[in-house]
């Protein structure tokens, strides 16, 4: 099997999916988490990234954190400004 390397939207989805992880792990389950709470975990995820990296790269968002026993709820977008949240329960 070839290594193949990741693009840099499927890295910038991985750290995404680390910070809601990690959030999820200090908060618990379930937790309501904003896009300030992950800026805050991760300064390179500004709004326009999150929204980008759900559309994208769901599938690696809700893999990564079905390894660590948690399941996406929901993701609620109201637009530039507006706020965005990630929802995540137990699995």
């Amino acid at each position: 099997m070839a290594f193949k390397a990741k693009s840099a939207s499927e890295t910038k989805a991985a750290d995404l999916a680390s910070a809601l992880v990690r959030i999820a792990d200090n908060e618990g389950a379930p937790a309501q988490i904003g896009v300030d709470r992950l800026r805050h975990a991760n300064p390179r995820l500004t709004p326009l990234a999150v929204g980008q990296m759900f559309r994208r790269h769901r599938d690696i968002l809700e893999a990564a954190l079905v390894d660590r026993g948690y399941v996406l709820v929901d993701y609620a977008d109201q637009g530039a400004g507006r706020g965005m949240e990630f929802e995540i329960g137990q699995a």
